[in-house]
């Protein structure tokens, strides 16, 4: 079926600020689509609180941790990271930089990132300095039912207010952690 401009062989030209509504409203749409899946994909892919979660750590170089009296005041990042994760090597100097601006606290969890010997070597070759466990065999991540690295939690008062995957700017982390203080 044709239609009468086809049938015609007019054409009609979109005035520039038809055109500007045009791509505008396409970008939207796209934008929205774009948030709206990677929503369903993070929030799939989120850790999971365990039912009894092991909030007493030691990291790596042998100072015990409290998650839940850490979080008591203001809600605490925990990072699950790798030394084998190339998407870690962008984000670990985040996580660095909101640990060191003293804020809010933060705990990574290196995961089958070797020895402490070798996690120390690593820290220090990239001048991490923010608190991290060890976690040689995963058994702390896959407690958490982590599916990929990087991950992240927000605990507050020892509860799991948040959970999220993949690449994190600063401002977003920031965020979550206000949000968790708040709400």
């Amino acid at each position: 079926m044709t239609t009468d401009v086809e049938k015609t062989g007019i054409t009609v030209k979109k005035t520039p600020k038809q055109k500007f509504w045009s791509v505008l409203k396409t970008t939207l749409l796209y934008g929205l689509v774009f948030i709206v899946i990677y929503t369903a994909i993070n929030w799939w892919r989120q850790p999971v609180m365990p039912a009894n979660p092991q909030l007493q750590l030691t990291d790596y170089q042998g100072q015990a941790l409290d998650l839940a009296a850490m979080s008591t005041d203001t809600p605490t990042l925990v990072y699950f990271w790798g030394t084998w994760c190339p998407i870690c090597t962008y984000t670990s100097p985040t996580i660095d930089k909101l640990a060191a601006a003293g804020n809010y606290p933060v705990v990574t969890v290196a995961i089958k990132s070797g020895s402490d010997q070798e996690l120390q070597n690593y820290m220090q070759q990239n001048n991490f300095d923010f608190t991290t466990v060890n976690d040689e065999d995963g058994a702390i991540f896959a407690d958490w039912q982590g599916q990929v690295t990087p991950s992240y939690v927000v605990l507050k008062e020892g509860e799991m207010t948040q959970g999220l995957t993949g690449i994190q700017p600063l401002w977003s982390l920031k965020l979550r952690l206000w949000l968790s203080s708040i709400f």
